[in-house]
């Protein structure tokens, strides 16, 4: 039998962490799902509910095997690897998966994109707005990377600024494997060095690359070392107010116009725009510029 312990996201790693931790510690197999995952994805709920961090803290026992799928096919591939390397391959590892309560749509899989789901990241679509013209890396996880294809839409639509979207279904994954790449290079110096995977995906990408998650930001953060290019981060740092989907994003500055504002910005630091589209698009999507900081509120 195939453990599943299925909860309120918030309600796991926050507060049964010991029993988290205990559970590496026991070399415990089985999935833990923290249902309606991310600090937006609810409606309705207090902020005891609102979880920004689960990630974060999962990754800090070192055989807990996260991601933050958006797709059911991400998740399916997951699941799937996770029972061959627990149960297969005998591996003392249990994984942690954080699953949304929102209703959108659900594409088929792109051809070839299984490995990319387990290591941390594939390209989902290119939206190339024609040669020549300004292009940049969107990363998207969990129900943000929602927002990220309707951002890119709008920059493409609005602004002729092309993109490579990636989904991105584990942060955690992508970093333990760069972490494990500098090991082998700094111990191994004789040897052919290796490259991380996520510098693989973007090494040879047009622009800079933007991430954002329904997490805080130290949660996409993480990989900046293994990221070639300049690199922006969005994320849901402080504690929100309980209100509708939409407004928590717009709060936390993770909705497609804030990821429109923070793309033109990013631009526009490499030369590849001019500076004062940035302010428009502010005005444009009616962003109070003078509204505090979410962290602080």
């Amino acid at each position: 039998m195939v453990p599943f312990f299925i909860f309120y996201s918030m309600f796991g790693f926050q507060r049964i962490g010991d029993l988290a931790w205990a559970a590496g510690d026991l070399r415990t197999r089985g999935f833990m799902l923290g249902g309606t995952a991310g600090r937006t994805t609810l409606a309705g709920e207090g902020l005891q509910h609102q979880d920004g961090h689960s990630l974060i803290l999962a990754n800090t026992v070192p055989n807990c095997v996260s991601y933050d799928p958006t797709y059911s096919y991400e998740l399916a591939v997951i699941i799937q690897n996770g029972i061959q390397r627990m149960y297969g391959n005998d591996e003392s590892v249990y994984f942690y998966i954080t699953c949304m309560n929102e209703n959108y749509c659900h594409p088929a899989m792109p051809e070839g994109a299984e490995t990319g789901i387990l290591k941390g990241m594939y390209k989902l679509q290119s939206n190339g707005a024609g040669k020549d013209k300004p292009t940049l890396q969107m990363l998207g996880s969990g129900t943000i990377l929602n927002e990220v294809i309707k951002a890119a839409t709008l920059l493409k639509d609005d602004y002729g600024i092309g993109s490579d979207i990636w989904s991105v279904t584990s942060f955690n994954e992508l970093a333990r494997d760069g972490i494990e790449v500098d090991r082998h290079n700094r111990l191994k110096a004789d040897e052919p060095a290796k490259k991380a995977y996520i510098t693989e995906c973007l090494e040879d990408a047009n622009g800079p690359v933007l991430a954002a998650t329904d997490y805080m930001k130290i949660y996409s953060d993480q990989v900046r070392a293994w990221i070639p290019q300049r690199y922006t981060v969005l994320g849901t740092d402080g504690f929100g107010r309980s209100d509708t989907r939409a407004q928590l994003r717009s709060f936390f500055e993770v909705n497609a116009a804030h990821i429109v504002v923070a793309a033109l910005k990013t631009l526009a630091d490499e030369g590849a725009i001019d500076a004062k589209l940035i302010s428009e698009a502010v005005a444009k999507f009616d962003i109070d510029p003078n509204k505090p900081n979410p962290v602080t509120v």
